[in-house]
């Protein structure tokens, strides 16, 4: 079913699991709002669909004003806002909890909490008060939104935390038509999981291989998800690698 006419922003759509749902969410016909740190990489991304309507917006989502800007930019440009994508996120690499430092720590919370709060927040705000009213918010949750990795206080965290605004944007969103639903990503193929070939650190102190999967396929469960009326709402789904070593007990 084609959306033309629908808007869609992706953040973190210069690489990974943001580009492959930009492009799928182009390839179904949204226009596609792309927005990450690096100019080169969002314009990489857009030139993978010669003839999509999609706008390129370099945005730091930790900064509050960077985010404005990006939103008045997409009110300037389109007026409305129907899907979010709220994507962007950073990581450490696998540090004791004790070896930690408080840079660390912000660093990531300010991606990945902060900044998921101030465009779910714009979002929410446009989507709000516009006509007509309403839209849908995709949060990306992380399978670290249900068990930590060894080593990654900071990132399983935020990602517990998303799951605690997502509930709360879909409460408080109902009597808007906002719909608010939670992706969860084990494991997809994007150059942050490169490092699973060379093996990562395991429950039980090894140090394992672990499958991937084609991250074209997170981009068809977001097509899925934005593609259901207002009425409806994929409240939380989980994508990964059908042999990754999540279920089941170490």
């Amino acid at each position: 079913m084609s959306q033309a006419g629908k808007i869609a922003l992706v953040t973190g759509a210069g690489s990974g699991v943001g580009r492959a749902a930009a492009l799928a969410l182009a390839g179904a016909g949204y226009s596609v709002v792309l927005a990450g740190r690096r100019a080169d990489a969002l314009a990489e991304t857009a030139a993978l669909v010669p003839g999509a309507e999609m706008l390129s917006v370099a945005t730091d989502v930790s900064d509050p004003a960077g985010v404005a800007a990006l939103f008045e930019a997409i009110k300037s440009s389109y007026g409305r806002l129907d899907v979010l994508f709220n994507n962007a996120g950073a990581g450490t690499p696998a540090t004791d909890f004790g070896d930690l430092t408080h840079a660390m720590w912000q660093g990531v919370v300010g991606v990945n909490l902060m900044g998921a709060f101030y465009v779910a927040h714009a979002a929410y705000r446009m989507m709000r008060d516009q006509t007509p009213q309403g839209g849908r918010i995709i949060n990306n949750g992380s399978i670290s939104a249900h068990a930590p990795r060894p080593g990654s206080a900071p990132y399983t965290s935020t990602k517990h935390a998303i799951t605690g605004l997502t509930k709360s944007i879909s409460l408080d969103g109902r009597k808007y038509d906002i719909a608010c639903g939670q992706i969860d990503i084990g494991n997809a193929a994007t150059p942050m999981t490169a490092r699973m070939a060379l093996g990562v650190p395991q429950a039980n102190g090894t140090t394992m291989v672990e499958p991937t999967f084609d991250s074209a396929n997170v981009g068809k469960t977001i097509v899925y998800m934005a593609d259901m009326p207002l009425d409806t709402n994929v409240q939380f789904v989980t994508v990964m690698a059908t042999k990754m070593p999540f279920i089941g007990r170490g």
